[in-house]
Protein backbone atom coordinates (compact mmCIF):
# COMPACT_ATOMS: atom_id res chain seq x y z
CA UNK A 1 0.00 0.00 0.00
CA UNK A 2 1.88 3.48 -0.92
CA UNK A 3 0.14 7.15 -1.18
CA UNK A 4 0.82 8.96 -4.32
CA UNK A 5 4.73 7.95 -5.27
CA UNK A 6 5.59 7.59 -1.29
CA UNK A 7 7.51 4.76 0.15
CA UNK A 8 5.13 2.22 0.45
CA UNK A 9 3.19 2.28 4.14
CA UNK A 10 2.92 -1.45 4.05
CA UNK A 11 4.84 -4.05 1.92
CA UNK A 12 4.71 -8.07 2.20
CA UNK A 13 2.02 -8.79 4.40
CA UNK A 14 0.18 -12.01 4.67
CA UNK A 15 -2.29 -13.07 7.10
CA UNK A 16 -5.90 -14.38 7.62
CA UNK A 17 -8.30 -13.82 9.97
CA UNK A 18 -10.48 -16.57 10.95
CA UNK A 19 -14.03 -16.26 11.23
CA UNK A 20 -15.15 -15.57 15.01
CA UNK A 21 -11.39 -14.96 15.84
CA UNK A 22 -10.27 -11.85 17.88
CA UNK A 23 -7.10 -10.37 17.49
CA UNK A 24 -5.27 -7.25 18.24
CA UNK A 25 -3.00 -4.46 15.52
CA UNK A 26 -0.39 -3.13 17.57
CA UNK A 27 2.42 -1.18 16.68
CA UNK A 28 4.29 2.41 17.17
CA UNK A 29 2.56 5.60 15.42
CA UNK A 30 3.12 5.20 11.80
CA UNK A 31 3.60 2.18 11.20
CA UNK A 32 0.70 1.49 8.67
CA UNK A 33 -2.09 0.44 11.69
CA UNK A 34 -4.89 2.80 10.27
CA UNK A 35 -3.62 1.76 6.75
CA UNK A 36 -4.31 -1.64 6.97
CA UNK A 37 -7.64 -0.93 9.08
CA UNK A 38 -8.88 1.06 5.73
CA UNK A 39 -7.74 -1.58 3.51
CA UNK A 40 -10.09 -4.36 5.74
CA UNK A 41 -13.44 -1.81 5.58
CA UNK A 42 -12.75 -1.20 1.57
CA UNK A 43 -12.19 2.64 1.90
CA UNK A 44 -8.98 1.83 -0.17
CA UNK A 45 -7.61 -0.35 -2.43
CA UNK A 46 -4.39 -2.04 -2.05
CA UNK A 47 -1.70 -0.67 -4.35
CA UNK A 48 -0.62 -3.99 -5.26
CA UNK A 49 -1.68 -7.69 -4.10
CA UNK A 50 -4.78 -9.36 -3.17
CA UNK A 51 -7.39 -9.31 -0.09
CA UNK A 52 -10.18 -11.52 -0.15
CA UNK A 53 -13.48 -11.39 2.30
CA UNK A 54 -15.99 -13.22 2.37
CA UNK A 55 -14.33 -15.69 0.12
CA UNK A 56 -14.75 -12.75 -2.67
CA UNK A 57 -11.67 -11.19 -4.07
CA UNK A 58 -11.98 -7.36 -3.64
CA UNK A 59 -10.02 -6.07 -6.70
CA UNK A 60 -12.32 -8.20 -9.05
CA UNK A 61 -15.63 -7.66 -7.03
CA UNK A 62 -18.01 -5.27 -8.65
CA UNK A 63 -18.24 -1.91 -7.88
CA UNK A 64 -21.82 -1.94 -6.99
CA UNK A 65 -21.50 -4.89 -4.99
CA UNK A 66 -18.91 -3.21 -2.69
CA UNK A 67 -21.87 -1.70 -0.40
CA UNK A 68 -22.90 -5.29 0.26
CA UNK A 69 -19.26 -6.30 1.50
CA UNK A 70 -19.25 -3.18 3.82
CA UNK A 71 -22.73 -3.87 5.11
CA UNK A 72 -20.70 -6.74 6.74
CA UNK A 73 -17.99 -4.93 8.52
CA UNK A 74 -18.57 -2.53 11.54
CA UNK A 75 -16.11 0.10 12.13
CA UNK A 76 -15.68 1.87 15.32
CA UNK A 77 -13.31 5.30 14.40
CA UNK A 78 -10.92 6.40 17.22
CA UNK A 79 -12.87 10.15 16.49
CA UNK A 80 -16.39 8.34 17.21
CA UNK A 81 -18.04 10.23 14.10
CA UNK A 82 -21.00 10.75 15.94
CA UNK A 83 -23.56 13.08 14.55
CA UNK A 84 -24.37 15.65 16.76
CA UNK A 85 -27.61 17.15 15.29
CA UNK A 86 -29.14 13.19 16.23
CA UNK A 87 -30.11 11.67 19.79
CA UNK A 88 -28.12 8.20 20.87
CA UNK A 89 -30.71 6.74 19.65
CA UNK A 90 -31.13 7.64 16.02
CA UNK A 91 -27.04 7.77 16.00
CA UNK A 92 -27.28 3.81 16.41
CA UNK A 93 -30.47 3.59 14.45
CA UNK A 94 -29.04 5.34 11.22
CA UNK A 95 -27.55 2.79 9.26
CA UNK A 96 -30.91 0.37 9.96
CA UNK A 97 -32.39 3.75 8.33
CA UNK A 98 -30.10 3.78 5.76
CA UNK A 99 -30.61 0.33 5.00
CA UNK A 100 -34.52 0.49 4.47
CA UNK A 101 -35.61 -0.44 8.00
CA UNK A 102 -39.06 1.09 9.51
CA UNK A 103 -39.07 2.21 12.88
CA UNK A 104 -41.51 -0.05 13.71
CA UNK A 105 -38.80 -2.29 12.68
CA UNK A 106 -36.05 -1.71 14.52
CA UNK A 107 -37.25 0.04 17.61
CA UNK A 108 -37.32 -2.87 20.15
CA UNK A 109 -33.49 -3.89 18.76
CA UNK A 110 -32.16 -0.36 18.97
CA UNK A 111 -33.48 0.09 22.44
CA UNK A 112 -32.19 -3.06 23.38
CA UNK A 113 -28.54 -2.72 21.79
CA UNK A 114 -28.52 0.61 24.03
CA UNK A 115 -29.10 -1.03 27.07
CA UNK A 116 -26.31 -3.67 26.58
CA UNK A 117 -24.00 -0.89 26.15
CA UNK A 118 -24.84 0.68 29.27
CA UNK A 119 -26.81 3.87 27.61
CA UNK A 120 -30.43 2.53 28.40
CA UNK A 121 -31.16 5.57 30.45
CA UNK A 122 -29.72 7.79 27.80
CA UNK A 123 -31.16 6.89 24.73
CA UNK A 124 -32.05 10.20 23.85
CA UNK A 125 -29.25 12.15 25.22
CA UNK A 126 -27.14 14.41 22.26
CA UNK A 127 -23.81 13.23 21.48
CA UNK A 128 -22.22 16.80 22.96
CA UNK A 129 -24.03 15.90 26.60
CA UNK A 130 -22.36 12.44 26.65
CA UNK A 131 -18.77 11.67 28.09
CA UNK A 132 -15.58 10.45 26.42
CA UNK A 133 -16.60 6.82 27.46
CA UNK A 134 -20.29 6.91 26.75
CA UNK A 135 -19.50 8.54 22.88
CA UNK A 136 -17.02 5.18 22.87
CA UNK A 137 -19.98 3.00 23.75
CA UNK A 138 -22.27 4.83 21.35
CA UNK A 139 -19.80 3.99 18.66
CA UNK A 140 -19.89 0.56 19.01
CA UNK A 141 -23.65 0.01 19.79
CA UNK A 142 -23.98 2.09 15.87
CA UNK A 143 -21.21 0.18 14.61
CA UNK A 144 -22.64 -3.82 15.28
CA UNK A 145 -26.15 -2.33 15.33
CA UNK A 146 -26.57 -4.14 11.42
CA UNK A 147 -24.75 -7.29 13.00
CA UNK A 148 -22.06 -7.63 11.23
CA UNK A 149 -19.49 -10.47 10.61
CA UNK A 150 -16.42 -8.22 11.38
CA UNK A 151 -16.24 -5.52 13.75
CA UNK A 152 -12.63 -3.11 13.11
CA UNK A 153 -12.12 -0.94 16.06
CA UNK A 154 -9.40 1.68 16.04
CA UNK A 155 -8.20 2.97 19.05
CA UNK A 156 -11.30 2.10 21.26
CA UNK A 157 -9.42 2.90 24.48
CA UNK A 158 -7.63 5.71 23.52
CA UNK A 159 -9.79 8.55 25.39
CA UNK A 160 -11.27 6.65 28.09
CA UNK A 161 -9.60 5.54 31.70
CA UNK A 162 -8.39 2.38 32.82
CA UNK A 163 -11.48 1.29 34.05
CA UNK A 164 -13.85 2.15 31.29
CA UNK A 165 -11.40 0.66 28.96
CA UNK A 166 -11.77 -2.66 30.66
CA UNK A 167 -15.31 -1.88 30.24
CA UNK A 168 -15.16 -1.76 26.60
CA UNK A 169 -12.76 -4.40 26.20
CA UNK A 170 -15.14 -6.50 27.85
CA UNK A 171 -18.31 -5.64 25.88
CA UNK A 172 -16.14 -6.18 22.41
CA UNK A 173 -15.14 -9.69 24.09
CA UNK A 174 -19.00 -10.42 24.60
CA UNK A 175 -19.48 -9.64 20.57
CA UNK A 176 -16.58 -11.81 19.74
CA UNK A 177 -18.29 -15.12 21.55
CA UNK A 178 -21.63 -14.32 19.89
CA UNK A 179 -19.52 -14.90 16.78
CA UNK A 180 -18.28 -11.78 15.40
CA UNK A 181 -14.65 -11.32 14.00
CA UNK A 182 -13.20 -9.02 16.00
CA UNK A 183 -9.93 -6.44 15.60
CA UNK A 184 -8.82 -4.12 17.39
CA UNK A 185 -6.21 -1.45 17.23
CA UNK A 186 -4.75 -0.07 19.73
CA UNK A 187 -1.43 1.10 21.85
CA UNK A 188 -2.33 -0.14 25.02
CA UNK A 189 0.00 -2.87 26.30
CA UNK A 190 -2.13 -3.31 29.29
CA UNK A 191 -5.37 -3.83 27.65
CA UNK A 192 -3.24 -6.45 25.00
CA UNK A 193 -2.05 -8.29 27.79
CA UNK A 194 -4.85 -8.21 30.32
CA UNK A 195 -7.10 -9.59 27.14
CA UNK A 196 -4.79 -12.34 26.25
CA UNK A 197 -5.61 -12.53 22.22
CA UNK A 198 -3.34 -13.06 19.48
CA UNK A 199 -1.38 -9.70 18.46
CA UNK A 200 -0.93 -8.79 14.68
CA UNK A 201 2.17 -6.69 15.42
CA UNK A 202 3.20 -3.97 12.60
CA UNK A 203 6.72 -2.50 12.04
CA UNK A 204 7.96 -0.31 9.63
CA UNK A 205 4.67 -1.34 7.74
CA UNK A 206 5.65 -4.94 8.02
CA UNK A 207 3.82 -7.82 10.24
CA UNK A 208 6.20 -9.23 12.25
CA UNK A 209 4.40 -11.17 15.06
Amino acid sequence: MRYGRAPEVLRDLSFSLAPGSFHFLTGASGAGKSSLLRLIYLAQRPSSGLITLFDRDVATTPRNELPWLRRRIGVVFQEFRLLEHLSAFDNVALPLRIAGQKPDEYRADVAELLAWVGLGARMEAMPQTLSGGEKQRLAIARAVVAKPDILIADEPTGNVDAEMALRILRLLVELNRLGTTVLIASHDQELVRRSGAPVLHLVDGQLTS
